[in-house]
């Protein structure tokens, strides 16, 4: 029967450091275990409540500049449902925001005294249309017709290697691989029909070896290459 000791992974814990080592190491592993276990809760609930994003601007000579991005979290203050915002890192309390940039993002600028005041990005497009910009002028336009026309002569009419020098590479490139290919297959039938033609030379030499042998030309002493032309001179 499966006990508790069985399935305890530390049940077999032993360092060779003494009894009461090992459960000061044991002790320590397990502290350390749920201390990263206990973190991780506490960053996901903390990452949840600071759900504000602020995207912290800062004016300077004119131009916003962009200075770094702080989250916030709502606080209650009252029980009329009155909240602040608390501002994680900078540990500064804001009024809640309306005006957003995108979803939970609220974008504020710093002024010279230190303030944080929520704005609103505007559209370039609606404050030319209130200052009365008339969006189509003649000049621009020309010079708008005059660009189309050069961007067409130049991506549209192409001359015959702009349009066709991918294809004639490829084309290229396929031709000198085939004719390596035939090259290389017609030498491998030449090694091949050579290599058969020596070896059948070579079965020739052994047959013959063989029928001197079977004449009595063979002498004590004499090696076979020998004894061959041996039986040619008799012959």
């Amino acid at each position: 029967m499966v006990s508790v000791a069985d399935i305890n992974p530390f049940a077999k814990f032993n360092v060779g450091v003494g009894a009461i080592g090992n459960a000061l190491l044991l002790l320590a592993i397990i502290t350390i275990i749920f201390g990263l276990i206990g973190w991780l809760i506490y960053w996901r609930i903390t990452s949840r409540q600071f759900k504000y994003k602020i995207p912290l601007y800062k004016s300077i000579n004119g131009t916003n500049y962009k200075q770094a991005t702080y989250f916030a979290k709502s606080i209650p203050i009252s029980l009329s449902g009155d909240t602040l915002w608390f501002v994680k890192g900078v540990k500064k309390y804001l009024p809640p925001a309306n005006l957003t940039s995108a979803l939970n993002e609220f974008p504020h600028e710093e002024r010279e005294d230190g303030e944080w005041i929520n704005f609103s990005i505007d559209s370039v497009n609606d404050q030319q249309k209130k200052a009365g910009v008339q969006f189509i002028h003649q000049d621009m336009r020309t010079q708008r017709v005059a660009t189309g026309q050069i961007l067409e002569q130049r991506l549209v009419n192409k001359g015959f290697w702009e349009k066709y020098k991918d294809m004639i590479i490829h084309l290229l490139f396929y031709i000198i691989v085939s004719l390596l290919m035939i090259v290389i297959f017609w030498q491998w039938g030449n090694i091949a029909e050579q290599t058969g033609s020596l070896i059948s030379s070579a079965n020739q030499i052994v047959e013959n070896l063989k029928q001197l042998e079977c004449v009595g030309v063979r002498d004590t002493g004499i090696v076979p290459a020998l004894s061959f032309l041996v039986w040619r001179f008799r012959k």
